[in-house]
């Protein structure tokens, strides 16, 4: 009888290719949220792994800030144009233009909770009944109470206390309608199982995951990428700093790190050592202790 011998690695990979492939036989209109970061790249190497040489059974999605980083926005182009696959964007400008949400204003004004209404208009325009999606248990503890399969109801709300159990990989894909599921295959990776499978998998990233020379100020304990986003003012002092981004999202909520990493080993030493998870660089997690898990229960992916 022969006997199988995988590494860590390839049983992480087998299990998110599973979900996936589940996702496509028990749901109607999936769809692949993308964000340009690595995890959402990850997941885009894993769907091709899932569906090749055929098409993905879903588009990518991407809600749009309108204040990402042009390097995420130039390297989806260039990944979508490389993989032929479609690509809808959902515009927070669109829907702030409609009035459908208010543009925060002061100091720490930030569009990334105005995510969460042009998410879920996107969601019910294009009828999605499943949302794949690159959150892990490690980043934050309101993502580790989810499931693979967390189902939101009608109004695309999360109920943390309403998980169904997962038990021997089985995953209920099975909802009323006007629900949706938000899928997560790599949950039970964590951030250095990300980026040793980037390294054995040879995923092209964004320039900015590594380290470069950016102007910065510091702001609430954190250096953030100086930028007309972050609503600049007199006492904002410019300094120019090698820095890189462990995790990407609107500018003017991700903070950068002090690094010198340049390749992806040194990326991985760095990371080993660190104390700090990749969301102590985000902003938006600091409003509160249950600042994500009140925004998950608002839709927030």
């Amino acid at each position: 009888m022969s006997t199988y011998n995988f590494d860590y690695l390839d049983e992480l990979e087998a299990e998110a290719i599973h979900i996936l492939r589940e996702v496509a036989g028990q749901f109607e209109k999936p769809a692949l949220l993308f964000s340009g970061g690595k995890d959402s790249i990850t997941l885009v190497r894993l769907a091709e792994k899932a569906f090749r040489p055929g098409k993905f059974p879903f588009p990518l999605v991407h809600i749009d800030t309108g204040h990402n980083f042009q390097e995420t926005i130039d390297y989806r182009d260039k990944m979508i144009e490389r993989i032929g696959e479609k690509l809808i964007i959902g515009s927070v400008q669109e829907s702030i233009d409609q009035g459908k949400v208010v543009e925060q204003t002061g100091r720490n004004a930030s569009r990334n909770a105005l995510q969460t209404v042009t998410l879920l208009d996107t969601i019910a325009k294009y009828e999605f009944d499943a949302c794949i999606g690159g959150a892990r248990r490690d980043e934050e503890k309101a993502r580790a109470k989810e499931r693979i399969f967390s189902v939101r109801d009608e109004f695309g709300q999360w109920d943390p206390k309403r998980q169904r159990p997962e038990l021997w990989n089985i995953y209920n894909g099975k909802i009323h309608k006007g629900e949706n599921v938000r899928v997560f295959p790599i949950s039970n990776w964590t951030e250095l199982d990300v980026w040793n499978y980037i390294r054995r998998e040879n995923i092209e990233l964004p320039s900015i995951y590594f380290s470069h020379q950016r102007d910065c100020i510091t702001r609430n304990g954190q250096l953030m990428a100086a930028s007309p986003f972050l609503n600049m003012d007199n006492e904002d002092v410019v300094v120019n700093k090698q820095v890189r981004f462990r995790t990407v999202g609107d500018m003017s909520c991700t903070a950068a790190v002090e690094s010198e990493a340049i390749l992806i080993d040194d990326i991985i030493s760095e990371i080993s050592a660190s104390k700090i998870s990749e969301r102590g660089a985000r902003m938006d997690d600091k409003v509160s202790e249950a600042a994500m898990e009140d925004r998950k229960k608002g839709g927030y992916f």
